[in-house]
Formats: structure tokens, C-alpha cells, sequence
């Protein structure tokens, strides 16, 4: 017999808010709740399965649309593990892109913030750097 969960209890399962719960339904990441007679929602543990696995794959990142990508080919027996692969291998090369776009900023930052007295005195070099890029 398949046991069933109120949000909250799901949320505590799963470690995603309900709020997020009910997002990742309004989204299609999750099927659209059962719901008692009296309309409370209600999990089953399969749900609650799949709300760990979009839990662990938002913590590495992954965007919605990755994310259903990914439930896609997990809920399908047929896949090609290349298929999940390349998915990932996509998903690092664009972290390594916002990685290198980081550090460029954080690097610019720490100039204008070195550059800084952080005094009393009202001239800022942070200000100018950023007032300089105002078009």
C-alpha cells in the first residue's frame, strides 16, 4: 500500500519549500497533486521521489527547462546514457562560463574597492568606476 503526504510533510521529505512544491507543479516539473475530499494536496512517495530528484538537480544547478529535460529522460527506459551526458557535459561548460564571468567582475570590483579610502571624504573611486560606464 503506497503511502501519501500532505505538502508539508512532502516538503520535509523532499527539503523543497511548498511554496516550491506548488511552483514545480505550475511549471509541468511535477504532476498536478490528488487532492482529498476536502482539497488538501497529497504526495505519493513516487512524487516525493521526484521532488528529491529536481531538489539535487537544482543544487548542481541545473535550470527548469534542464530539469524536465532530465525528468524526461529518467522517467524513460529506452534512453541513451549519452544523451544524459551530453546534457551535463552542456550544463559544466556553461558553469564554466559564468565562472570566468565572475571572476572578470570580482576582479573590476576589487580594483574600484581597493581603490577606495572609505573615508569621510565624499569622492569615491567606486562611484566614478561605476559612473563611468553610465551611458
Amino acid at each position: 500500500m503506497s503511502r501519501f503526504f500532505n505538502i508539508g510533510q512532502a516538503a520535509k521529505q523532499s527539503g523543497i519549500s511548498a511554496k516550491m512544491i506548488r511552483h514545480y507543479e505550475s511549471v509541468g516539473l511535477l504532476q498536478a497533486a490528488s487532492r482529498t475530499l476536502s482539497g488538501y494536496r497529497q504526495y505519493s512517495e513516487k512524487d516525493v521521489h521526484t521532488l528529491t530528484f529536481i531538489r539535487h538537480a537544482r543544487d548542481l544547478g541545473f535550470s527548469i527547462k534542464q530539469i524536465e529535460d532530465l525528468l524526461g529522460l529518467w522517467g524513460d527506459p529506452d534512453r541513451s546514457s549519452s544523451d544524459v551526458k551530453a546534457l551535463a557535459q552542456k550544463h559544466v561548460q556553461d558553469l564554466e562560463q559564468k565562472i570566468t564571468q565572475l571572476a572578470k567582475i570580482k576582479s573590476e570590483l576589487k580594483k574600484l574597492v581597493d581603490c577606495c579610502h572609505g573615508d569621510d571624504r565624499p569622492e569615491c573611486p567606486i562611484i566614478d568606476g561605476l559612473s563611468d560606464h553610465v551611458a
